[in-house]
């Protein structure tokens, strides 16, 4: 479990990071970390909303689905590769940063869900706790736990979701050779672009 005030220190770094590439195209350091925990390798996803008079859309979502470096470097890489180098969007722009909400997921490591029959996946995870890895050969898919919860999508919706994220057909998932894996996440989040860093619930 990680404090308010270690969420908050990986948030205003990630945004930092941003800021410091978008000048400098310089990665920063992490310095005075606020515990040594932060130092531990983890999983982690750095995510960016932007923020419209019409509401918030996704504007990069890149990380580490499992330990590889630690915390606070996974952090600052995975902020600068969801704001520069997101396949899915055009780099981002200073004149977009004070629209931009920072968020970042700390991931548990993931776990295979190992059932008797694919049939028995849905019933195997839960939406608003778990995130979902597919994985299928070279084919692979991550979504957060908190995708599910923003699109009201129930278990099976999130297992084909997640089977589409991977570039595999929506029902793959009911496949003995896709492997399904789960892992739970704490979020992290600006409240609004340069706001009170929070906590957010699932």
């Amino acid at each position: 479990m990680y404090s308010i005030d270690e969420g908050r220190y990986l948030v205003r770094l990630a945004r930092r990071a941003v800021e410091e590439y978008m000048s400098t195209g310089t990665k920063i350091r992490p310095a005075d970390v606020p515990d040594e925990k932060l130092l531990e390798k983890s999983g982690v996803f750095v995510t960016l909303e932007k923020v419209t008079p019409s509401g918030r859309s996704l504007r990069g979502c890149i990380g580490y689905p499992v330990p590889h470096l630690p915390l606070v470097e996974a952090t600052v890489d995975s902020a600068i590769s969801a704001a520069f180098n997101d396949p899915r969007f055009p780099p981002v722009e200073r004149r977009e940063l004070d629209s931009i909400v920072f968020e970042v997921s700390i991931l548990t490591p993931p776990v295979q869900v190992k059932v008797d029959s694919p049939k028995d996946l849905p019933s195997s995870i839960k939406v608003g706790r778990d995130g979902l890895i597919v994985e299928s050969g070279y084919y692979r898919g991550l979504l957060l736990p908190q995708v599910p919860v923003e699109y009201g999508w129930d278990e099976e919706t999130f297992l084909a979701e997640c089977c589409m994220k991977a570039g595999l057909p929506p029902d793959a998932w009911l496949s003995r050779k896709t492997l399904v894996y789960k892992f739970t996440a704490e979020i992290f989040a600006e409240s609004s672009p340069k706001g009170e860093v929070v906590q957010k619930p699932l």
